[in-house]
C-alpha cells in the first residue's frame, strides 16, 4: 500500500497533526509533503488531506487540491481548529470537505484544537457576533497537545486499516 500525508498548515498545528499521521502509518510506503507540492496523485492507495479550519471550510489551497484528486481516490480528512472538539464551526469544515468529494472514497475525519494567532482572536473579541467564539478559541493554546497527537496517531492507524479493506 502506497500512503501520502498531504497538508496546508498556516500556524504549524496542521503539520504537527500531519506528522503524527505519517509516522503512525507503518508496513506500507509512505510520503509526506505540503499538499501544493504534491504530484502523481493516482500513483497513492490512500491520501490523507489535513487543512486549518477557516471560517466553517477548508483554505482555498486545500480546496484546489481535493478537487484535483482523481476520481474513487481514497482519502482521509484531518483538520486543526480553535473550537471544541465536536464543536458546530469544526465539523462544517468537514461537511465542507465532503461536499468536495463527491468523486472520492472517504475513509473518515479526524479534527483536533490547535493554538489560533492572537491577531484574529483580538480583531474578533471586538465584533458582537465573533465574541463567542474567540473566547473559546483562546481556550485552544497549547493544543494539539500530546494527547490530540496520540488520537491522530490512532485515526491514522484505523484509516489504513480500513483503506486494505475496502
Amino acid at each position: 500500500m502506497k500512503v501520502l500525508v498531504s497538508y496546508y498548515s498556516d500556524t504549524g498545528n496542521t503539520k504537527k497533526v500531519a506528522d503524527a499521521v505519517y509516522e503512525a502509518v507503518t508496513e506500507s510506503e509512505k510520503e509526506i509533503c505540503l499538499a501544493t507540492e504534491a504530484s502523481n496523485l493516482s500513483d497513492y492507495d490512500l491520501i490523507f488531506c489535513g487543512f486549518p479550519v477557516h471560517s466553517m471550510g477548508l483554505p482555498g489551497k486545500m480546496q484546489a487540491f481535493v478537487k484535483a484528486l482523481p476520481e474513487g481516490t481514497k482519502v482521509a480528512f484531518f483538520a486543526t481548529h480553535g473550537s471544541l472538539r465536536g464543536g458546530e464551526l469544526a465539523i462544517t469544515a468537514f461537511f465542507a470537505a465532503l461536499s468536495l468529494s463527491k468523486h472520492l472514497k472517504v475513509m473518515g475525519t479526524f479534527g483536533c484544537r490547535g493554538v489560533v494567532k492572537s491577531s484574529i482572536i483580538e480583531a474578533l473579541l471586538g465584533k458582537a457576533e465573533h465574541r463567542g467564539w474567540a473566547l473559546e478559541a483562546q481556550s485552544a493554546s497549547g493544543h494539539p497537545d500530546d494527547a490530540d497527537l496520540e488520537d491522530a496517531k490512532a485515526f491514522a492507524k484505523a484509516m489504513v486499516t480500513k483503506a486494505r479493506a475496502k
